[in-house]
C-alpha cells in the first residue's frame, strides 16, 4: 500500500514542478483566429491522464462563461454537464490526438437568446414597444428562443399554462476540439451539449411554487428537435463552415437530487450535413448508495456497499456512515465514489481508520471496479484512497 503523508505539500509541489516542466517544454504554435494573423499558443508537453485533454495556452474560457452554472439549479449537474460531454466525444476526438478548449464560436448574446421562449407576434411586438419606451433599439430583442411560445390565453391557470408549453431547454454547452497540423492548431470538430428539464419549476397565481415533472420521452423528443434547430442556424454562421458537430442531449436531476443526471441520446453530423439522420442512445446513470432505487435494479452492487458498511461499524465506534454514488454505463457499474464522515481525536487514529478501510475496499470490490473513497471530518478531508482498475494495491493520500 502506498502512503503519501502530507497530500497538500506533495500535491503543491507537484503541480509548481509540472508547470516549470510544462513551460520550459512548450510547443509553441499558431492558432486559427478571426484576424487573418492568427495568434500564438502554446501546447503543454505533459498530461495528467489520458482521461483528460491537453488545453492550449493562454486558457481561454467560454464566450458564454457562467451561463451554465446561473441556469443549472443542481451543483452535481453542472460538473457531470460539461465533464461527460468531454467524455462522450472521446470516441471521435481521442485525447492522444486532440486538444480541448472552451467554446469560442457561439456568443453567450447567442446562448441567451437562444434559451428564452420563442413569442408570439403579438408578445414580440409589445417587447419591441416596452424598448421603444425606454428610449432604447428595438432591434436589441430577438424572436429566436428555443423554448416554446407560452400562450397570451388569460383564461388558462399557471398550472395550465406549466402543463401546455413547459420549459425544456435549460442551458447549452460548446466545447471545441482541435488538432495540431504542423506549427498550426484548428478546430476540427465541435460538441455542444443541451440540458433539459427533467422538472420545470414555476410559480402559481398567488406566488407559491409549483413544479411539473417532465417525462424522459418528451424531453428527448424536444431535445431533437431543438439541435436540428441550432444545426440549422450554425450553418449560416461562418465560424461553423464545414466543421463537425456532436450533439447531446442530458437530462437534468431535480434540484433537491443528490446524484448528478446524465446524458442520454447523441448524434453526429459531419461539416456539409444541415440535417440529422439519427440518433444513439445513451445509457448511462448515477445511483445513490444506499437507495431504494439502487436495491431494486442492482441488488448484488448495493450489498456490497451493505457488507462494506457493516465491517467499518465492527471496529471503528466513531464512524457515522457511508454514502456512495455510482456510475452505470450500459448497466455495468463503472465508477463508484465513496464518502465517510468520521469523528476522529488524534491523527493516528485517522491513519488506522484509513489502513482499514482501503483494505476492505480490496477485499469488497472488484478488480474492474474504480473505487475511490473521501474521508473527512468536521475540520476538512482527513484522507483519500483510489482503488484503480486492476490495481494490486491501493493508493491513499493522509492530509496534514
Amino acid at each position: 500500500m502506498k502512503k503519501r503523508i502530507g497530500m497538500l505539500l506533495c500535491c503543491l509541489s507537484l503541480i509548481l514542478s509540472g508547470c516549470s516542466l510544462s513551460i520550459k517544454n512548450e510547443d509553441k504554435v499558431v492558432q486559427e483566429s478571426n484576424n487573418k494573423k492568427g495568434e500564438d499558443a502554446i501546447i503543454p508537453r505533459y498530461s495528467i491522464s489520458n482521461d483528460y485533454y491537453k488545453t492550449i495556452l493562454p486558457f481561454k474560457p467560454s464566450k458564454t462563461r457562467g451561463a451554465v452554472v446561473a441556469n443549472i439549479d443542481n451543483r452535481l449537474d453542472i460538473s457531470e454537464f460539461e465533464l461527460g460531454l468531454m467524455r462522450i466525444v472521446q470516441e471521435q476526438y481521442s485525447t492522444k490526438d486532440y486538444l480541448y478548449q472552451e467554446g469560442q464560436l457561439l456568443s453567450k448574446k447567442t446562448v441567451e437568446s437562444w434559451l428564452k421562449r420563442k413569442y408570439t407576434p403579438s408578445q414580440f411586438k409589445q417587447k419591441q414597444d416596452a424598448l421603444k419606451s425606454a428610449n432604447l433599439k428595438p432591434s436589441s430583442i430577438t424572436n429566436d428562443g428555443l423554448n416554446p411560445i407560452q400562450t397570451d390565453t388569460k383564461n388558462l391557470t399557471e398550472d395550465q399554462k406549466a402543463k401546455q408549453a413547459p420549459i425544456f431547454l435549460n442551458s447549452i454547452l460548446e466545447q471545441d476540439y482541435l488538432k495540431k497540423d504542423g506549427k498550426e492548431v484548428k478546430v476540427e470538430g465541435v460538441a455542444i451539449g443541451l440540458a433539459m428539464n427533467s422538472v420545470y419549476y414555476y410559480q402559481e397565481e398567488h406566488g407559491y411554487p409549483r413544479e411539473l415533472k417532465i417525462p424522459q420521452d418528451e424531453m428527448i423528443k424536444q431535445g431533437k428537435a431543438i439541435a436540428q434547430e441550432i444545426l440549422t442556424r450554425v450553418r449560416k454562421m461562418d465560424e461553423f463552415k464545414d466543421i463537425p458537430i456532436t450533439f447531446a442531449i442530458f437530462r437534468q436531476q431535480s434540484q433537491s437530487s443528490v446524484v448528478p443526471g446524465n446524458y442520454v441520446a447523441m448524434t453526429s453530423v459531419s461539416g456539409n450535413d444541415f440535417s440529422i439522420s439519427n440518433w444513439d442512445k445513451i445509457n448511462e446513470k448515477y445511483y445513490l448508495f444506499p437507495s431504494a432505487a439502487a436495491t431494486a435494479d442492482y441488488r448484488d452492487d448495493a450489498m456490497k456497499m451493505v457488507n462494506f458498511k457493516s465491517d467499518i461499524e465492527n471496529y471503528f465506534p466513531n464512524y457515522t456512515g457511508v454514502v456512495g454514488t455510482g456510475f452505470y454505463k450500459d448497466n455495468e457499474l463503472i465508477q463508484l465514489k465513496i464518502d465517510i464522515p468520521m469523528q476522529f481525536y488524534g491523527k493516528a487514529e485517522v491513519i488506522a481508520f484509513t489502513q482499514y478501510v482501503a483494505g476492505l475496499m480490496m477485499d469488497h470490490f472488484p478488480s474492474y471496479l474504480k473505487v475511490e473513497t473521501n474521508i473527512f471530518s468536521s475540520n476538512g478531508q482527513e484522507a483519500l484512497i483510489v482503488k484503480e482498475v486492476d490495481a494490486k494495491e491501493p493508493s491513499v493520500h493522509i492530509y496534514n
